[in-house]
């Protein structure tokens, strides 16, 4: 059972963050960090981005939100260029980083703003 989770970890992971991050990721897994990669793979990957309560689309607003509220600037990124396998809008964007302003703080959705800007025309180039 632990390895189906794994794998439908790694199958969710590999859709929405692309095959290229995904292999980055792996190849940087030591002895150190063997067991948190797995077990962030099986829980976050395997169980709460590939259950169907939520769409992709769903999954990458809330995740989005949460990261800048929170101020986790890498991941924030890293969940923005992911946003063209998700399904989740520019426009869903802005208005998530509406919601983070009211609830969060203007400081966390201005700086969440200026990286989405910044993630999002990069996206586009790509």
């Amino acid at each position: 059972m632990a390895e189906d989770i794994y794998d439908v970890g790694m199958a969710t992971r590999r859709k929405v963050l692309g095959e290229a991050h995904v292999d980055r990721a792996s190849q940087g897994i030591t002895e150190f960090d063997a067991t948190f990669q797995r077990m962030i793979t099986e829980a976050a990957w395997g169980r709460t981005w590939s259950s169907d309560a939520l769409t992709l689309r769903e999954r990458s607003m809330i995740t989005l939100a949460l990261l800048a509220a929170l101020g986790h600037w890498e991941e924030f990124q890293m969940h923005l260029r992911a946003t063209r396998n998700t399904g989740a809008s520019e426009k869903d964007i802005a208005e998530v980083l509406m919601h983070v302003a009211v609830y969060a703080g203007v400081p966390a959705a201005n700086h969440a703003i200026k990286l989405a800007k910044a993630t999002l025309a990069a996206n586009s180039e790509a």
